[in-house]
């Protein structure tokens, strides 16, 4: 099997996979809707940024990124499940490229991804929270492909070294936490004490969050191609961590 053969079976597998379990979709969405509802409602007649920029649509971008982060992260489970049930071994011990197997499976979780985040951002637009034209939805698909795809092989990089799912849950949850409220995704970056402020600056879901702004035509802080090139970076590194590790992994 060459590798563009490789890398579409493991990519439809992802889909199928999540194409049956429907409850995966549903369950995803229920974190960020509570994000969106509980403190958009509750903290709406606190903010004060701009005039015409409600607290809920401040957030929406933001929690657009949410939905691409945990989602992109847990998708590492997928790499210990097939360890743990042998699926794994099979295709490592295959006449095939493990870099095609890492492409597979980054494909199959990024597109996941985005359909999880698409459904909610399609939400956003008929709640009149969010708006775009026709460059705007390109450049959306952009950001959006990048901070999935970054994600995805930082986990992948983790689960490659890892063998037990729970584990690899508590790391994940330690990880996201402060990568997405480190982001700006749910309060303004302006005026941040110094200490938290290079925080956030050092943290790449905080471009990937003002680049969707941007794209959805929010109030984004940064130059658009600023955000590009710090996620295609970012993206870069962790797909090379990422393949590295996995070709260690041992079948």
């Amino acid at each position: 099997m060459n590798s563009a053969a490789t890398i579409y079976t493991l990519w439809l597998r992802e889909i199928r996979r999540f194409k049956r379990n429907k409850g995966r979709l549903i369950g995803s969405m229920a974190l960020p809707a509570l994000f969106l509802i509980a403190l958009g409602s509750g903290f709406g007649s606190f903010f004060r940024y701009r005039n015409d920029v409600s607290y809920m649509a401040f957030i929406g971008p933001g929690i657009v990124g949410m939905s691409l982060l945990f989602s992109s992260m847990f998708g590492g489970m997928n790499v210990l499940w097939d360890k743990q049930f042998g699926f794994m071994k099979e295709i490592l011990v295959a006449p095939v490229s493990r870099i095609a197997i890492v492409a597979g499976k980054t494909l199959g979780t990024v597109t996941t991804s985005m359909i999880r985040a698409t459904v909610f951002l399609v939400a956003l637009y008929a709640g009149g929270l969010v708006r775009f034209d026709t460059l705007g939805i390109f450049v959306l698909l952009v950001f959006m492909f990048l901070i999935s795809a970054s994600f995805v092989g930082l986990a992948i990089a983790f689960a490659s070294r890892m063998s037990d799912p729970h584990g690899f849950q508590l790391i994940m949850n330690f990880i996201i936490m402060p990568v997405f409220f480190l982001s700006g995704s749910l309060f303004p970056l302006d005026g941040l004490p110094g200490w938290l402020n290079v925080i956030t600056h050092l943290n790449p879901l905080t471009y990937g969050v003002d680049g969707l702004r941007f794209a959805m035509g929010g109030p984004y802080q940064y130059s658009p191609l600023l955000n590009f090139f710090v996620l295609v970076a970012f993206w870069t590194v962790t797909t090379l961590v990422g393949a590295v590790m996995f070709q260690k992994m041992s079948a």
